[in-house]
């Protein structure tokens, strides 16, 4: 079994960033880049190591190799999600099939990018994903309320929590992501294009249908009957919206 490498974190305040790589190369060269860049930083190259450690949610970012040799990327990312973990997911694949990159998202990754890479871009994606899974202070400013309540519905900006009733609801980084662009434009319709553009934070043209596994495994968490929904409806021939008068 490989061997789990902890790398001196520079601050403890920075991002914690778990690498599961089991290419050598990768595995030495990125761990420095990122620790340059101000993260702390975890690696391994044995997957079920990285699935375990992933499992714990200490991690802010989990960045993925998809071709692992003991349990892939893929089987990582779902059982993360399965057990309820937020932690955001960024895969790095070397199949160039748009069925790996459409599985790998609709798994619950929060992006992906195919090798060979640019460190810089992997960097960059990185910065992004800590962006919008972080509380943004301006943006709260903007929009004033940092507790939202509509109907049942409770969302609680700052600590990223969501309660119907009195139940609270476990969402994933992207899943609360979604459910609270929805709440900010209430009753405004999205096509799943400029919800892929809004809320991914990438263009993924062509990857609609992302959307629609998202919206499904939002539904099941936050409707009391998903096939008959009462926040997040859907606008035949268009998108989605939220329902301002949900109860």
């Amino acid at each position: 079994m490989a061997a789990l490498r902890l790398l001196e974190p520079s601050s403890r305040q920075a991002p914690r960033v778990l690498i599961v790589e089991d290419s050598p190369d990768l595995a030495e060269v990125l761990p420095m880049h990122f620790r340059d860049a101000g993260y702390e930083v975890d690696i391994t190259a044995n997957g079920y190591t990285g699935l375990e450690l992933a499992k714990s949610g200490r991690f802010r970012v989990v960045v993925l190799d998809l071709g692992l040799p003991e349990v892939d990327g893929l089987e990582i990312c779902r059982c993360i999600r399965q057990a309820g973990v937020d932690t955001s997911v960024l895969m790095l694949t070397a199949r160039s099939s748009e069925i790996d990159r459409v599985l790998g998202l609709e798994m619950g990754a929060d992006d992906y990018l195919t090798k060979p890479f640019s460190i810089r871009e992997l960097l960059a994606r990185v910065k992004a994903i800590v962006r919008r899974t972080r509380p943004d202070p301006y943006r709260a400013m903007l929009h004033e309320a940092q507790t939202l309540k509509l109907g049942r519905l409770t969302i609680n900006v700052d600590e990223r929590s969501v309660f119907v009733g009195e139940r609270a609801i476990e969402l994933t980084a992207k899943e609360f992501d979604l459910l609270l662009h929805f709440v900010r434009y209430p009753g405004r319709v999205f096509t799943r294009a400029q919800l892929l553009d809004q809320v991914w934070g990438y263009s993924h043209l062509g990857y609609e249908h992302t959307v629609n596994s998202h919206m499904n495994r939002l539904r099941a968490k936050i409707e009391d009957n998903p096939r008959e929904p009462q926040f997040i409806l859907t606008v035949w021939g268009v998108g989605y919206k939220f329902n301002p008068q949900a109860s």
